[in-house]
């Protein structure tokens, strides 16, 4: 019943309200590669695009599209970086072009960097720790919400004068946040019908799920409100994230969950399409 471990997320798409501000935002202070762009979608990534370095991001533009408040939807997208120098470096990018941040932390398995894009977009870029030192109690993972070692962080860069030539290459999207409208809803549909496994609650307000002990893939929450609504049309946010399996047949498998849930699926040149009971819209794909 649980998904592989060689699950992962993929692509994450996002509606603006300004593409060519997005676009300056992303690769000016963020150091991602404009790998496409054709009708008001860009797709980009860590690198030019090859069969490697696929897009992780996918704007389209919606002139005049606003926040939609306190409502389901995109809470943060993650972009994981392959080392503790990598994060310093993005680290220091952020404050050479002084790129708002509204917040840092240390989670035991990860260390943080918490801003927005100019749309209010939520963003992670973070660090993995190695699954050794990973907090666990009674054989459950704890993460935790510590300060950052901004120095220590930091400290990395000594010795190491290279310029600026935007993300590592190896950087992928490394987890998706979404807020969901009942959390107790969430955990079962994630768990019980896609596959994930849960990792850890944190209070009674949030859950993390994974496939093949990762921390978390996925991060579900009610911080807008209990019985948050879905944005209304002609909002800024999320469109769909991609969840993508290691072969067909786990696809099938997720795919017969999910229509013997009730779930509608729908197929699209991205993938498989489909809704989570919040309404927050899910590729998936192999």
């Amino acid at each position: 019943m649980s998904l592989p471990h060689q699950t992962t997320v993929g692509a994450v798409a996002l509606t603006v309200s300004d593409l060519e501000r997005s676009l300056a935002y992303y690769q000016n202070n963020l150091g991602l590669a404009l790998q496409r762009r054709e009708n008001g979608t860009a797709w980009l990534g860590a690198w030019q695009s090859d069969a490697k370095h696929r897009p992780f991001l996918i704007l389209t533009e919606q002139p005049g599209a606003r926040h939609p408040g306190r409502a389901t939807g995109l809470y943060h997208f993650a972009i994981l970086t392959p080392s503790r120098l990598a994060l310093a470096k993005t680290l220091r990018q952020l404050a050479e072009t002084k790129t708002p941040v509204s917040g840092f932390a240390d989670h035991g398995v990860s260390e943080a960097i918490y801003l927005s894009d100019p749309d209010e977009n939520g963003i992670e870029i973070y660090r993995d720790r190695p699954r050794g030192e990973w907090p666990f109690e009674n054989g459950k993972l704890q993460m935790v919400s510590d300060p950052l070692d901004l120095e220590g962080i930091l400290s990395e860069l000594q010795g190491k004068d290279e310029p600026w030539t935007g993300l590592h290459p190896d950087t992928v999207l490394g987890h998706m946040h979404i807020h969901v409208a009942n959390l107790p809803e969430a955990v079962q549909f994630y768990r019980d019908v896609v596959g994930f496994d849960l990792m850890q609650y944190f209070g009674n307000s949030a859950g993390f799920l994974s496939a093949g002990g990762y921390h978390h893939h996925l991060g579900v929450n009610t911080w807008n409100g209990v019985g948050a609504h879905p944005p209304p049309p002609g909002s800024v946010g999320l469109r769909w994230y991609t969840i993508i399996l290691p072969n067909q047949e786990e696809l099938d498998r997720v795919a017969d969950r999910l229509k013997t849930s009730g779930t509608p699926i729908e197929e699209r040149a991205e993938g498989l399409f489909f809704r989570d009971p919040s309404q927050n819209g899910v590729i998936l794909t192999a």
